[in-house]
């Protein structure tokens, strides 16, 4: 009993998986078809009209999205990350010709602590 189970399962599984590539290459094929197959006869109705119009409005905007996406976000946004990486580089710039912090002189409104910090003396910030 267990055997013969054992081979109608067998069996199954052996005929899925032969028919699986033939029915995938189907499905794959005619959604990769570019044209609209026409309707005639009882197929050509207002329900199927539409549709066939939502499907090829789906098509063209899919393909602007995708068009917007590679021509115009990739590009701004390597512009915006050039953009960025100057402005880092001259802010450094500014920081290189300024006296270091040792030697700058600490005015009264400068550093003003209302309450101490918990950590260390209650003065010196974790940078």
């Amino acid at each position: 009993m267990v055997r013969q189970q054992l081979l109608q399962r067998a069996s199954t599984l052996t005929t899925r998986h032969a028919l699986q590539p033939n029915l995938r290459n189907t499905v794959q094929r005619r959604l990769a078809s570019g044209e609209m197959p026409k309707l005639t006869g009882a197929a050509d109705n207002a329900f199927n009209r539409e549709r066939m119009a939502v499907k090829q409005h789906a098509a063209a905007s899919s393909d602007l999205w995708r068009k917007l996406s590679l021509y115009v976000a990739v590009p701004s946004l390597i512009i915006a990350a050039i953009n960025a990486k100057n402005l880092w580089d001259e802010h450094w710039e500014h920081w290189e010709h300024l006296p270091p912090l040792e030697e700058r002189i600490e005015y009264d409104y400068m550093n003003i602590r209302t309450k101490k910090f918990f950590w260390g003396d209650g003065d010196k910030t974790l940078l």
